[in-house]
């Protein structure tokens, strides 16, 4: 698990993109999104227990994990958005499942909302989707990336440390700790870290909010009850927004879920897509 790798890569309009898929390649398509600041890593113990049955796509977003990282890029929401739907036409997938965490679900929520992308069913996991969000950590370095942003490097890896930390309800092992803050060290992956905090904005989420309602596929809401980043009456709140929507809390766990509590999480989530 701990040598996840993602062996294929897509020229998309914002960089190379790293992906892999698991499973028969006749099976039904599911595709998994990860957040912030993670990559698709989180995702290694889900992805070996659902690709027993399903066709299972994961990625790294621009800026993040393994995929291209440069100055000048665009890593925000909505240009995730468009890089996913790229994907999508790459992968010659035309409705597949999809299962997004974190800042993913806007993603996932955006390329259905505003670009067409068709879904046969999406599982949102502790999903950034409603104003206000973001942590008080992330709001502080959002007002102050350019201070942040000289952190002695030690400095800047203790920060990390700590707040990738926080998104878990149970202390992270150390092994996992290390692989989830290493892509943001050393010059390229400092500057991304603070480069994709310093391009949240809040407008993305509030562009498509009112069209939570015009959702018209099976969708399950998945919450970790102990999540401090984004509280569960968040994900209440979604599930009420979106017709027909099912809220599944997932006890002991953080807004880290996949790390907190798979086995519940991949439970939850057999349950849903068959």
């Amino acid at each position: 698990m701990m040598e996840w790798k993602l062996s294929r890569s897509y020229r998309s309009g914002e960089g190379d993109v790293r992906w892999e898929s698991f499973g028969d390649a006749d099976a039904p398509p599911l595709v998994l999104l990860h957040g912030t600041p993670f990559s698709s890593f989180v995702w290694r113990h889900v992805v070996h227990a659902l690709a027993g049955r399903y066709r299972v796509f994961v990625w790294d977003m621009p800026g993040y994990g393994s995929s291209e990282m440069r100055e000048g890029q665009d890593v925000s929401l909505a240009r995730q958005a468009e890089v996913f739907t790229e994907l999508l036409d790459h992968w010659e997938l035309h409705e597949p499942g999809v299962v997004a965490h974190d800042f993913g679900g806007a993603v996932a929520l955006r390329a259905h909302l505003l670009h067409g992308a068709r879904y046969s069913r999406m599982a949102l996991v502790d999903v950034v989707a409603l104003a206000p969000w973001g942590s008080p950590f992330f709001r502080l370095v959002g007002r102050h990336t350019s201070v942040f942003e000289e952190l002695p490097p030690a400095m800047h890896e203790a920060v990390v440390h700590a707040y990738v930390g926080t998104a878990s309800h149970r202390p992270l092992p150390a092994d996992v700790a290390e692989r989830l803050v290493e892509p943001w060290l050393g010059e390229r992956g400092q500057a991304a870290f603070y480069r994709q905090i310093a391009q949240a904005d809040q407008r993305y989420t509030d562009e498509v909010q009112d069209r939570y309602a015009s959702v018209g596929m099976p969708v399950t809401v998945c919450w970790g009850t102990q999540d401090e980043w984004i509280p569960l009456a968040k994900g209440k709140e979604l599930a009420a927004l979106i017709p027909g929507a099912s809220l599944r809390e997932i006890p002991e766990a953080g807004h880290l879920v996949q790390e907190d509590a798979p086995a519940e999480l991949v439970a939850a989530l057999l349950e849903f897509l068959s």
